[in-house]
């Protein structure tokens, strides 16, 4: 499963194409998103995964491809019927049971219940006016104290997040513990599919026979070091003490990465 973070920092872009005509290089640049599009069914911790890119790519310099996708995409977060057990969302301040974002939606017995909550939101609503009906509130209000009751029974609830202030960043990094949770790791670099969070990438060329186009697609720190162990502690105290921790305290990796 590919995070929808695609939908707003794809896997590979376009940046922009050189071509050679005699001793003439012209340079034409990826034309910008333009279109609007709806990103359906997000999470609440996917919602939370584009709030953290929003502020890597959004902060100065502005990337303008992210930018684009941002002011052109909406977004209908769909909350969680019934929660993975690997769920951690409580522990980040995260609901559910009623997600943030342009458009919350809840399904119910075979039902879509929709609530706008954006100017985003509200225009997409009323371009879909003619496929909704006035719904009962109180079985919405009943939805989401059931998705909360199975949240305080999973066993990741209250985990503690003591030990992960900036100031330990090195000490989490030499911790021992990832001599073992580096074990099942194959180096495959899916972990940063899959995760709402991850940003980094790489640019590069590529000849066409025609022109040559310049590309970035996303990278991974789980496959460029030499020491596996390495991989893994960079991983997990990025999300948690690094980089990412500059913008958020701290950060949702995704359920999906522990299941």
């Amino acid at each position: 499963m590919k995070s929808p973070k695609d939908a707003f920092f794809p896997q590979s872009e376009n940046l922009y194409t050189c071509k050679k005509d005699g001793k003439n290089i012209s340079i034409e640049p990826q034309a910008l998103k333009d279109q609007n599009f709806v990103v359906f069914g997000m999470r609440a911790c996917d919602v939370q995964g584009v709030k953290v890119l929003d502020k890597v790519f959004l902060g100065d310099p502005v990337d303008t491809f992210y930018q684009a996708r941002r002011e052109h995409g909406t977004i209908v977060a769909l909350a969680c019927h019934e929660p993975e057990e690997s769920c951690f969302c409580k522990v980040f301040g995260i609901d559910a049971a009623d997600p943030e974002a342009d458009v919350a939606a809840w399904i119910i017995e075979g039902e879509l219940f929709w609530k706008p909550l954006t100017e985003k939101g509200n225009a997409l609503t009323e371009a879909v006016k003619e496929l909704l009906a006035d719904a009962d509130e109180t079985k919405v209000e009943a939805e989401k104290k059931a998705i909360r009751g199975i949240i305080e029974l999973l066993p990741y609830t209250h985990l503690s997040l003591e030990g992960w202030a900036q100031e330990e960043y090195m000490d989490r990094f030499n911790s021992p513990v990832w001599e073992k949770l580096y074990k099942p790791c194959l180096a495959c670099g899916t972990c940063t599919f899959v995760c709402p969070t991850c940003q980094c990438y790489d640019i590069k060329d590529y000849d066409t026979g025609h022109g040559v186009h310049r590309y970035r697609c996303w990278d991974s720190c789980m496959i460029f070091r030499k020491e596996l162990t390495e991989c893994i502690a960079l991983g997990g105290s990025c999300k948690n003490n690094g980089f990412i921790h500059s913008y958020i305290p701290l950060v949702l990796p995704s359920c999906r990465l522990h299941s």
